[in-house]
């Protein structure tokens, strides 16, 4: 019986390493992803099982790359492994979609267990962010998540980039559009969002999980 297919998705090699060598017994690693866009064309060309992503990748964050696959139709499985147990991640990930959400501190005790729940159909929370408390949390920021403005696609992805400190020029290059398109995408995010610098825009993109995971 041929074992389910793991696509990994990290920018740090030494996780990747440490990945490899806690599911290779179990699961065929089919690939490796060092950054969002790769993980989502990784996802579509090789259709795994499963994805394990970080939630906080170069050009594209794992939220954002989970939402393009969904849109491109992709009903693969992902598992997001990061060091983040912050109730804002937890709950974007869970929205776009995500079949698990492990600590990586508890990689090696939680990972597997959330992967086989994933192929189980389920979905996996770690025990360090499934308590009452935050629970509570989770559904108040769903439900506050639904009531805030929404931004599209685009603007995530050109916020992100801003975020990490990119040029109008530098963004425009990565996603194929004119600087003065990228400029335009800022600045009506702005304005719908009631900012009035660049600082609050990023500092927006880190407080809604957009960008500054680990």
């Amino acid at each position: 019986m041929s074992r389910p297919s793991v696509l990994l998705a990290d920018d740090h090699k030494i996780i990747l390493e440490g990945l490899r060598s806690l599911l290779r017994d179990d699961f065929e690693l089919v690939g490796e992803a060092a950054n969002g866009q790769q993980m989502v064309e990784l996802g579509l060309a090789l259709d795994p099982d499963v994805i394990v992503a970080d939630i906080s990748m170069p050009l594209l964050n794992g939220i954002e790359a989970l939402r393009k696959l969904r849109e491109a139709g992709s009903v693969v499985k992902v598992v997001f492994l990061t060091m983040h147990p912050d109730v804002v991640y937890a709950t974007r990930a869970l929205e776009a979609g995500a079949s698990g959400y492990v600590l990586k501190h508890s990689a090696s005790e939680e990972l597997i267990e959330a992967i086989r729940t994933a192929l189980r159909g389920g979905t996996y929370l770690s025990p360090h962010v499934r308590n009452p408390a935050v629970t509570e949390l989770l559904d108040e920021t769903r439900r506050h998540v639904k009531e805030t403005i929404e931004l599209t696609g685009r603007q995530r992805e050109v916020l992100q980039l801003l975020a990490e400190g990119k040029s109008a020029k530098e963004i425009g290059g990565i996603l194929g559009i004119s600087a003065r398109t990228v400029e335009s995408h800022k600045y009506k995010m702005m304005d719908d969002l009631g900012l009035k610098t660049s600082a609050e825009l990023v500092q927006y993109a880190i407080k809604e999980g957009i960008a500054g995971g680990t």
